[in-house]
């Protein structure tokens, strides 16, 4: 009986992470001008007010910028420029990586 709760525990567990991985595209942003944490709580503040973004991770060292929407989500490089430049950047590439798949 024990090892049934164990089994049940485990499927649960795992249906409930297959769930949270289900994201929507991902897009890698180069951005010009970020510098400091500031910068970074600036442009991930910005650009995670959008609709439908699920996460947005900066590597200030490479000036990358990786925004997650949710799934059936999408970027657009327009609205991408305009919310990179309220934050006082400029967005010098923008590129979707991957979708929920693996492909573009």
């Amino acid at each position: 009986m024990l090892k049934r709760w164990i089994l049940v525990g485990v499927l649960a567990w795992v249906l409930a992470w297959a769930g949270t991985a289900s994201a929507g595209k991902t897009y890698k942003l180069q951005v010009d001008g970020l510098s400091c944490p500031f910068c970074a709580y600036g442009i991930e503040k910005k650009l995670g007010s959008l609709d439908g973004v699920q996460g947005v991770s900066v590597d200030l060292a490479s000036g990358t910028v990786v925004v997650r929407m949710q799934e059936h989500a999408s970027l657009d490089e327009s609205t991408t420029t305009r919310a990179v430049k309220k934050a006082g950047f400029t967005l010098e590439h923008f590129e979707q990586v991957q979708d929920a798949s693996g492909g573009k």
